[in-house]
């Protein structure tokens, strides 16, 4: 006669069920605490990071409504649209942009890293074809718009979110074929190279160059050997020099700020004035509205500029602020990557974690003199429809990798907990047995 094996039972999750209930591999259920799991209570780690991550981001979020009012009101008023205009745009998309979040972070990570995620990259080249056509517009000298009658996108902002997700779906598909770099070059090569040339065309810079960090960060973090990203990294670099040597009007920005010497009337009218902001503001700041950069001496004070009027509005403190919340957001983010065992999370959590904080670093060296203006908006606080959506969207899919880790966390300690169970159950059998044997 047979007797019971020993081995503890093993748990199957499906990554594509949310729902699914953990059975041990005879098929018993393992009972309803391994997978209802609350993703923004703070019960194990992963909802911890998913909590401070949706905590961090409202934050951002709301100061960033209340900042838009506060910079853009002057200028709309003048321009005949009402104190509120930009700020009720701004409103709108976070009302949209929020619920989209929240609807991602319930959607299974299989989703966002599967098969659709080609519909997802020809739908994002398709629209920043688009911009080619009559339905583009050309804003300060950048073609990358589309005019759609009640408002205007911008394709290369859902670009970002979607090479993520492809990106991830890619290396989970070729896994180790990638040590091959013929498994690179084309299958993943290509199709980015397509997305960054389109955006080329349209010759916003500043977005390139984010699409360039977000897909090195995004192969990095998910593991790709390092002398492949090496020869991306430089080849992106010759990239970044050529374009810019080919436009007058970025050489003179280039060379007039590594000169030292730059006419505040003319090309650094605009980094002069962010810096009067910031030194009007000192410390603590001249309050919430009583900003005087923002009456048409700053340009783009509610988009590229708005860290100036932060640190006018609110001083040193309101602006070190902002940039501890960002360090804050990294430290989640990586929290989060770290966490997740998932290759495609693990891509998705890299890529949104470059993307972000490149952004945030580039606006705010920006204004502070560190950097030539790239016309780079700062996440989550500029004014802009396009970006607040798909970075929130983003968010949202980092919650799921987050909700993912949780649940692989609750299948693993409810199979730890059975395996206890049976361990101590058999142990007094084994005990009386030993015993009866020695009568005998």
């Amino acid at each position: 006669m047979r007797g019971r094996s020993s081995r503890p039972p093993t748990t199957t999750l499906k990554a594509d069920s949310p729902t699914a209930e953990p059975t041990a591999a005879n098929g018993e259920h393992l009972g309803g605490s391994a997978y209802r799991v609350k993703l923004f209570s703070t019960s194990t780690p992963a909802n911890l990071n998913a909590t401070l991550l949706l905590s961090i981001v409202l934050l951002l979020v709301g100061f960033g409504l209340v900042m838009v009012l506060s910079s853009s009101a002057v200028e709309e008023f003048a321009a005949g649209n009402g104190f509120s205009s930009k700020f009720l745009k701004q409103l709108l998309f976070a009302v949209v942009g929020i619920p989209l979040m929240l609807v991602a972070s319930r959607v299974p990570l299989a989703f966002w890293t599967g098969s659709a995620t080609w519909l997802f990259l020809g739908g994002t080249v398709i629209l920043q074809a688009l911009v080619f056509t009559p339905l583009g517009i050309e804003v300060q000298g950048n073609r990358s718009w589309l005019d759609l009658g009640v408002t205007t996108i911008q394709p290369a902002e859902f670009a970002k979110v979607v090479l993520c997700v492809w990106l991830g779906f890619m290396v989970q598909r070729k896994g180790e074929k990638l040590e091959d770099w013929r498994q690179v070059i084309l299958p993943i090569g290509l199709p980015v190279a397509i997305v960054i040339g389109l955006a080329l065309l349209g010759e916003d810079l500043g977005t390139v160059m984010v699409l360039g960090v977000l897909v090195l960060g995004a192969m990095w973090f998910g593991g790709m050997r390092k002398r492949f990203l090496l020869v991306v990294a430089v080849a992106a670099v010759i990239g970044a020099i050529t374009m810019a040597a080919i436009s007058p009007n970025r050489v003179n920005r280039i060379t007039t700020f590594f000169s030292g010497h730059c006419d505040y009337e003319d090309l650094c009218w605009q980094t002069s004035h962010g810096f009067f902001a910031l030194a009007r503001g000192g410390f603590f700041g001249v309050g919430l509205g009583n900003s005087t950069a923002k009456w048409s001496w700053l340009p783009e004070a509610d988009n590229d500029f708005i860290f100036a009027i932060i640190g006018e509005e609110f001083g040193f403190i309101g602006a070190f602020a902002v940039v501890v919340l960002f360090v804050a957001l990294a430290i989640v983010l990586l929290r989060i990557w770290r966490g997740t065992t998932n290759p495609a999370g693990r891509v998705v959590v890299g890529g949104v974690f470059s993307w972000i904080m490149y952004q945030a670093f580039v606006n705010i060296a920006v204004v502070l003199g560190l950097l030539p203006v790239l016309g780079v908006p700062l996440p989550f606080l500029s004014s802009g429809g396009s970006a607040l959506v798909t970075t929130l969207v983003a968010m949202g899919i980092v919650l799921a990798v987050a909700r993912d880790s949780a649940r692989e966390g609750a299948a693993t300690a409810a199979a730890s907990k059975r395996t206890a169970r049976s361990t101590s159950t058999a142990a007094p059998t084994a005990s009386a047995a030993k015993r009866k044997a020695t009568r005998r």
